[in-house]
C-alpha cells in the first residue's frame, strides 16, 4: 500500500471524523479523492461527506486495518493515536502519511520540546512538574491529549500553584511539563505542507488571539517586520526537513516583548489557525494536505486577498441561543465565508463554526472582528476582547 509518490492516491483514509476529517472531506470531494474516516460516533461531521466511514475509537488498530482495506494512504484529524499499535500495521505495509518516526517525537509536549530543544530552535524553560524550581508565573501543559485550553494551566501566583498540586497530587508528575510563561507582544502561527519528495510549501505568518486558551481569532498576514516572518519561515522548514514531515503542519510560535521568536507547539496536521486558507488562498490548508499525502505536486499557497480575518463562533453559555439568526447575520456581512460544522450538540466553548471575512486593506482587521463578535457573542463581551 506504500505510494511511491509518482501518481495521485484515489483513495485516502482519515483517523478522527470531526470537523478537520469534515473539512478534508469537502475538499476531496472536490479534487476527485475518495476519503474515508475512522470515527467511534455517527454523529461526527465527517460521516456526512465521507466515501465511506469505519466505525471505531481513533485508538482502535483493528478499526484502522478496516480502514487500511479501502484506502491507500492513512492520515490524521488529532493526535490522539496509539504509535505502537499501529506500528504493526506499518510493518504490514499500510502506509501512514504523516510517518509515525516524525509522529513519534511530537505526539507528547515533553518530548515535543526536547526535539526541538535538540535542533537548537528557541523554545520557552521547561521540564517536568516535579522538577520545576517553582518560578512564577508559569505555564503547565499535560504532555498527551491536551487540546481547546484543556489540560492547560496558567500559574500566577504562589496560592494558584499550591491549588494546582494538591488537586492533581494523584497524578504522576510526569503528565505534565512546566515551562517559563513567556511575556510576548503576538501569538504567531504558520502552516507548512511538505511533499515525500521533500518540496515544502509556506503559507503566510498569522496573527493568533486566543481567549480563555482557544484560539479566537486569526489575522492573515500577521503585522510583523520581513525579518520576523523570515525567522518564523526557517524554523517551520527546519522543522519539516529534521522530520521527513509529510502532509501539512501548524507551527505556533511566541513574538516576545524583546523580539524574540520562540516555538510554542506543533501539530502535525490540518490546524485552526490555517481555517483562513479555505476562502483566502490559491490552495487551502486540506488540499494541500491531500496534495502532500497523495504524491502530488503541491499548491500555490499565495493570497488572493490583501488580507483576511477569520473567526472562531463557540459554543455560547445561554440556554436558549438562535444559532440560525446569528449564522444568517453573519453571512450577509460583506465577502463573508461562513463555515457551519452541523454538529448535533452545542454547548458552551464548543467549536460550532468559523466565518472568514477578505479584506481590502489589513487595517480593516481589527474593526471586522468586532463587528463580527458583536454579533456572535454580544457587543459588550466583543468590546470588552478587541
Amino acid at each position: 500500500m506504500v505510494n511511491s509518490g509518482q501518481s495521485p492516491i484515489p483513495s485516502i483514509g482519515v483517523i478522527g471524523g470531526g470537523q478537520l476529517a469534515w473539512m478534508l472531506g469537502l475538499a476531496a470531494k472536490e479534487m476527485g479523492i475518495s476519503l474515508w474516516v475512522q470515527t467511534p460516533d455517527p454523529k461526527d461531521p465527517a460521516v456526512a461527506v465521507a466515501a465511506g466511514v469505519i466505525y471505531g475509537a481513533v485508538s482502535d488498530v483493528m478499526a484502522t486495518q478496516r480502514l487500511a482495506a479501502h484506502t491507500e494512504v492513512i492520515t490524521f484529524e488529532n493526535e490522539f493515536v496509539d504509535l505502537g499499535a499501529l506500528h504493526a500495521l506499518a510493518t504490514q505495509g499500510v502506509c501512514f502519511y504523516p510517518t509515525l518516526s516524525s509522529l513519534a517525537p511530537l505526539l507528547d509536549k515533553y518530548q515535543q520540546r526536547r526535539f526541538l530543544q535538540e535542533l537548537g530552535i528557541p523554545i520557552p524553560a521547561f521540564t517536568y512538574l516535579e522538577e520545576w524550581p517553582t518560578v512564577l508565573p508559569c505555564v503547565i501543559k499535560a504532555c498527551r491529549h491536551g487540546y481547546d485550553g484543556q489540560g492547560t494551566f496558567l500559574i500566577r501566583t504562589e496560592a494558584a500553584w499550591q491549588e494546582f498540586r494538591q488537586r492533581w497530587l494523584e497524578i504522576p508528575a510526569q503528565h505534565f511539563l512546566a515551562e517559563a510563561f513567556v511575556p510576548y507582544t503576538h501569538e504567531l502561527a504558520i502552516m507548512a505542507a511538505r511533499s515525500p519528495r521533500g518540496e515544502i510549501a509556506l503559507y503566510p505568518v498569522v496573527e493568533t488571539q486566543q481567549v480563555n486558551a482557544i484560539c479566537r481569532r486569526v489575522i492573515a498576514p500577521a503585522a510583523v517586520t520581513p525579518a520576523i516572518v523570515q525567522q518564523v519561515e526557517r524554523m517551520a522548514t527546519e522543522i519539516l526537513n529534521a522530520l521527513e514531515a509529510v502532509g501539512i503542519f501548524g507551527i505556533e510560535f511566541f513574538l516576545s516583548a524583546t523580539g524574540q521568536v520562540l516555538v510554542n507547539e506543533i501539530a502535525p496536521r490540518t490546524h485552526n489557525s490555517g481555517h483562513y486558507t479555505i476562502d483566502a488562498c490559491a490552495t487551502s490548508q486540506f488540499a494541500q494536505h491531500l496534495r502532500a499525502v497523495s504524491g502530488q505536486p503541491l499548491g500555490s499557497t499565495a493570497m488572493h486577498t490583501p488580507a483576511a480575518v477569520m473567526v472562531n463562533l463557540l459554543g455560547l453559555a445561554a440556554a436558549e441561543v438562535d444559532y440560525t439568526a446569528k449564522c444568517m447575520a453573519l453571512a450577509a456581512l460583506p465577502h463573508a465565508h461562513l463555515h457551519w460544522y452541523s454538529k448535533k450538540e452545542a454547548y458552551a466553548g464548543r467549536k460550532l463554526g468559523h466565518l472568514t471575512v477578505l479584506l481590502d486593506t489589513p487595517e480593516a482587521a481589527a474593526a471586522m472582528i468586532q463587528q463580527v463578535e458583536a454579533i456572535w457573542y454580544g457587543a459588550s463581551v466583543s468590546a470588552s476582547l478587541c
